[in-house]
């Protein structure tokens, strides 16, 4: 069970390793590489990251008591936390 993508600005090479060796002190191994699956603590997910300046995450299995909107308002801080900025797109 997973979560709709989210999509993030603002998102540099300089941000991007910075957030990957953050992650990497929080056992979460996200590999080299602009696209990838990454896993940590009980959740699943799969990246990508055009190079320049977007990252998409999508959240593709998490634990069934842990609700999507929490786990996007974490990786919504944390993106935050390094400058990166969501996109929200009119549904």
């Amino acid at each position: 069970m997973g979560c709709d993508p989210i999509t993030f600005r603002n998102v540099n090479s300089n941000v991007f390793d910075s957030m990957r060796q953050k992650l990497a002190e929080y056992g979460i191994n996200v590999p080299s590489g602009n696209e990838g699956e990454m896993e940590g603590h009980g959740v699943k997910g799969h990246f990508t990251w055009d190079g320049t300046d977007n990252l998409t995450l999508t959240i593709t299995d998490k634990p069934f008591v842990i609700p999507c909107e929490m786990i996007i308002d974490k990786l919504q801080e944390f993106v935050h936390s390094f400058g990166g900025v969501r996109l929200v797109t009119a549904k």
